[in-house]
């Protein structure tokens, strides 16, 4: 083409188009080069419009890191794909979260990991600061200042924090030897905490509780360790996470 374009002999229409054709050309490298600066790596295109993928950075405990189940079956990965099928595209989902933390140790990984700014933040946190029966006025008191955090790493946006209440495991076979009414009704007073906390600071709530007491006459939504949920129960969490979080974005 460009061979043609040079050669001494060519027609003047011919010699037209060539220069036309090649100012489009290199109008289009422009265009296609100041795209690119403005549309960079973590920048995708849907349906012809421009979105930005939204990330996920996950704080809590066993019930967030998924104790007891594969990777893909932790509530929050669930809920990822939910939200890709659903055109909520998710590029990141990070983790803070080890079993056994309670809401203190969450405070010292996120010192220590020191997570960037997320889209979306989930909080999950509590249970051992239940087990080990520290008292509700502290729990409070630590709870309120985890939730200040999340709220800063979702880029000051409350309702970008997305909480959930604690799982009731006093219907797991694990307890079956404690005293299981009393478990339930400590998890009721720690929720109340979560919920009255939650409201304070405009995040939203997300009960999942009712779906673990299931639990009791339905085997399948614990796993093999007796005590954690199974994919199964974390699958329906995921579902009434999605719907908050769509609810808000």
């Amino acid at each position: 083409m460009f061979e043609t374009f040079y050669h001494y002999e060519m027609p003047t229409l011919i010699y037209f188009k060539s220069v036309v054709g090649l100012f489009f050309l290199v109008f289009l490298l422009s265009c296609k080069k100041d795209r690119e600066e403005v549309l960079p790596n973590e920048i995708d295109v849907f349906n012809g419009e421009v979105v930005k993928p939204l990330t996920w950075l996950a704080l809590g405990d066993s019930y967030t890191i998924g104790q007891g189940v594969k990777e893909q079956e932790r509530f929050p990965a669930q809920a990822v794909k939910l939200l890709d099928e659903r055109n909520f595209f998710v590029n990141e989902l990070n983790y803070v979260a080890v079993t056994g933390w309670t809401t203190n140790d969450l405070m010292v990984g996120l010192d220590f990991y020191k997570p960037k700014s997320h889209t979306i933040v989930s909080l999950l946190i509590g249970v051992n600061d239940q087990f080990i029966e520290w008292d509700t006025v502290g729990y409070r008191e630590r709870l309120t200042m985890l939730l200040k955090r999340s709220i800063v790493l979702a880029n000051n946006k409350p309702n970008h924090v997305f909480v959930l209440s604690i799982p009731d495991y006093s219907v797991t076979p694990y307890a079956r030897f404690l005293d299981a009414d009393e478990i339930a009704r400590q998890i009721n007073q720690f929720n109340q905490i979560i919920y009255e906390v939650s409201e304070a600071y405009g995040c939203p709530f997300v009960d999942i509780t009712p779906f673990t007491r299931e639990a009791l006459k339905n085997p399948i939504l614990i796993c093999d360790d007796n005590l954690h949920p199974s994919g199964y129960d974390y699958a329906r969490w995921a579902e009434k996470l999605v719907t908050a979080i769509r609810g808000v974005l």
